[in-house]
C-alpha cells in the first residue's frame, strides 16, 4: 500500500508499505479522508511523541471498515468509521479520574503508533465510531472538533445572559475557525475572530463570524469587552495580551500550542480583583460522538474549512513546507 512514512526525524517520503496484518481486536480500515494538523509536522521534527520513526503519521482520519479480526463483535466489514487516535493505558490516576489525554503513557495513531496517511490503516475496534452516512470528509473533522469541545468543557463555557454572550478568538486558521463555529454552534450569539492577515478575515466573514484586526486601533478599544476570549495561535505574546479583552469575570482559554519554553507575564492581582478564570485544553476525544453528532446537524459552514483535498504524493509538501498561502485551510488526503 502506499503511505506516506516518516524514515527518520525530518524526512518524510511517499512509500510503499506491506498491508498491515490484522489481529485480535482490531479491524483494517481503507482510509478515504485523513487531515493534515500541525501536530503531523512536529512529530516529523521530534518535537512533538517519541520519536519513533519509521512512522505513518496523521490522527484525524476516517475511512471503510475493510476487514475485522475474528474475536470481533458488533463491527461488520463496509462499515464506515472514524478514528479516536488516543490510546491512553487506563490505569494511571490521569486515566482514573476521566482525563485520558493527559495518561501518563499515552500513545495515540499517527504519534506512537501508524496512522491515516496511508491506504489502510489497522485499528483498535474499540476506537472506531461508525458515522452514517455523514461524508468521509467532514468525518475526518471530527477529531479535532472534539478537541475544540474539550477545550469549551475545560473552560465551563455556559452560553447565555448568564454566561457567555459574547466571545473573542485569537487565529482565523483551520482551528481558530473551528473553535469559533463551536461557540456559535453552542449558543454563543457575537463571535469575534482576530487575525493579522485580511484574507482569513474575510473567509471568517463569510462563514457568518465578526472579525477585527488583530493589534488594531479598534480592538484595542475593545478592552474587558469579552465574556470568553481564547487564542488559537500559540503565540505567548497574544496569550499574556487576552486578559486585556475578556470582561470582569470572564474566562480565558489557552488553546494554541505555545512553545514549551515560552513565558507570559500576568499580574496575580488582575485575576484576583476581576475574578478571571483560566483554563488550558489538549486532545480529548472521548467527545468524538457529540462531534460528529455537530457535524452532521451543521454541515455547511464546517465543510467549507476542508481547503485541500489531495491524493497522498500531494499532501508531502505540506509537511515538508509549510504552505504561507493564507488561503490554505485543513488539508486532506482524499480517496473521492
Amino acid at each position: 500500500m502506499e503511505a506516506i512514512c516518516y524514515t527518520e526525524k525530518g524526512v518524510a517520503v511517499t512509500m510503499a508499505l506491506p498491508l498491515p496484518e490484522l489481529r485480535p481486536g482490531h479491524a483494517l480500515v481503507r482510509v478515504r479522508a485523513a487531515g493534515l494538523c500541525h501536530t503531523d509536522i512536529d512529530v516529523l521534527h521530534g518535537r512533538y511523541g517519541e520519536g519513533r520513526f519509521p512512522l505513518v503519521a496523521c490522527h484525524e482520519y476516517a475511512g471503510v471498515v475493510e476487514a475485522v479480526a475474528a474475536d470481533v463483535a458488533g463491527l461488520a466489514v463496509g462499515a464506515r468509521v472514524v478514528v479516536d487516535p488516543n490510546l491512553p493505558c487506563g490505569q494511571c490516576r490521569a486515566c482514573r479520574k476521566g482525563l485520558t489525554n493527559l495518561c501518563r503513557d499515552l500513545k495515540a495513531y499517527g504519534v506512537t503508533e501508524n496512522g491515516g496517511f496511508a491506504e489502510y490503516s489497522l485499528v483498535r475496534t474499540d476506537h472506531l465510531h461508525q458515522i452514517g452516512d455523514l461524508g468521509f470528509n467532514l468525518a475526518a473533522l471530527a477529531e479535532p472538533l472534539a478537541c475544540v469541545l474539550n477545550g469549551l468543557s475545560s473552560a465551563g463555557l455556559r452560553a447565555g445572559p448568564a454566561g457567555t454572550e459574547t466571545a473573542l478568538v485569537f487565529g482565523a486558521g483551520p482551528i481558530g475557525l473551528l473553535l469559533a463555529l463551536s461557540l456559535k454552534a453552542e449558543g454563543v450569539s457575537l463571535v469575534t475572530v482576530a487575525d493579522i492577515n485580511e484574507e482569513r478575515l474575510a473567509f471568517a466573514e463569510r462563514l457568518g463570524l465578526e472579525t477585527a484586526v488583530s493589534g488594531s486601533q479598534a480592538l484595542a478599544g475593545r478592552r474587558h469587552d469579552f465574556d470568553f476570549v481564547a487564542d488559537a495561535t500559540g503565540i505567548a505574546r497574544i496569550v499574556e495580551g487576552m486578559i486585556d479583552f475578556v470582561a470582569d469575570g470572564g474566562t480565558v482559554l489557552v488553546f494554541g500550542v505555545c512553545a514549551p519554553d515560552q513565558r507570559i507575564s500576568i499580574a496575580p492581582f488582575e485575576i484576583f480583583r476581576r475574578q478571571i478564570r483560566f483554563a488550558g485544553s489538549h486532545s480529548l476525544n472521548r467527545n468524538i460522538p457529540e462531534a460528529l453528532a455537530i457535524l452532521k446537524r451543521d454541515t455547511g459552514a464546517m465543510a467549507q474549512l476542508v481547503s485541500h483535498r489531495l491524493p497522498l504524493d500531494d499532501v508531502l509538501p505540506f509537511i515538508t513546507k509549510r504552505s504561507s498561502d493564507p488561503a490554505t485551510m485543513k488539508v486532506q488526503f482524499s480517496v473521492d
